[in-house]
């Protein structure tokens, strides 16, 4: 990976996208979605996934919403941990409840 893919904010753009594509979405509808003015959405979220500029944290907080996925997925800088976020927010409760019991028994 490029250095600036492993930045914080290279990770961010890089989740960013990955999610908007894994759900079908084009920049403006993820973006008037996440209540964007329709005018600047496509734009906005381009910028946001070429690192042009970075949302504030509440903007962040809505495209999450948007995308179905944990605001720490989109910042979290290991693919791992990443993935485990991902798959711990969409399992049920109970699972999610074992796997915290599970995991600190292990620890």
């Amino acid at each position: 990976m490029k250095d600036a893919e492993n930045s914080t904010a290279g990770v961010w753009q890089r989740r960013l996208k990955e999610a908007r594509i894994a759900l079908g979405l084009s920049q403006k509808q993820l973006g008037i979605e996440a209540g964007l003015d329709e005018f600047v959405a496509s734009t906005r979220i381009n910028r946001y996934e070429q690192g042009v500029h970075a949302p504030d944290f509440q903007i962040a907080m809505r495209l999450a919403q948007v995308l179905g996925v944990p605001v720490a997925f989109l910042y979290c800088d290991s693919d791992e941990m990443a993935q485990m976020i991902l798959t711990f927010h969409k399992a049920p409760e109970a699972a999610r409840r074992q796997a915290i019991a599970t995991l600190q028994k292990a620890t």
